[in-house]
């Protein structure tokens, strides 16, 4: 969590194509940090609904500590994802650059003559350009994979809740129309039952 919250809080993130174009009527904006923050964490641990990131915004110690306690709801988290998807591709590049300023990773290139060298080499060991781009592609393809199951996540959910709100309004119209037509149909019943004569048998 200290690791997120200090490599956010180190970028400059109007450099990496964030927008803060902040409304100044109605309350105030959330800071894409923020957000930003709540989307890395939530990458890191598979969460793939941002209506899942609004609950656990409100229960998860961890987030409740990254946050300082905001609780944004799924339709602004959504909207961030939205508006911020080359943003955010960048940003995830800029954790392998703060790899390798650690030297987490090295990237140092490494050529051999005809000696005869004892290691381990085996396809998945040894890298070329050619292979590299195909790694940066598919890390690419991966992050695209992500947002676009959020986005389906997202999609989902309001299809249901549309669906249940059709659902509802169908049953509300038809418990007033059985009401008009009861309403038409009493007054023209008679109010009283003919009397039927009965007669006894001498």
């Amino acid at each position: 969590m200290r690791l997120i919250d200090l490599f956010v809080d180190s970028l400059k993130l109007p450099d990496f194509g964030f927008t803060f174009d902040f409304v100044e009527n109605g309350r105030p904006a959330y800071h894409p940090s923020d957000l930003l923050k709540l989307f890395i964490y939530g990458y890191l641990n598979r969460m793939r609904s941002s209506r899942t990131f609004e609950k656990e915004c409100s229960r998860n110690i961890e987030l409740i500590w990254l946050l300082k306690g905001l609780v944004p709801d799924h339709n602004t988290i959504a909207n961030f994802r939205k508006d911020n998807p080359k943003a955010i591709a960048r940003i995830f590049r800029a954790t392998v650059k703060l790899a390798s300023h650690f030297e987490l990773i090295g990237g140092s290139l490494v050529a051999g003559d005809s000696t005869k060298l004892r290691a381990q080499n085996s396809k998945k060991n040894n890298f070329n350009p050619n292979k590299i781009e195909r790694h940066i592609t598919y890390i690419d393809a991966k992050l695209e994979e992500y947002n676009s199951a959020l986005a389906k996540e997202d999609r989902d959910i309001l299809e249901k809740q549309t669906l249940a709100k059709k659902i509802k309004n169908t049953t509300f119209k038809s418990k007033n129309t059985l009401g008009i037509k009861t309403q038409l149909i009493l007054p023209a019943l008679p109010k009283s039952r003919p009397q039927i004569p009965i007669v006894a048998k001498s």
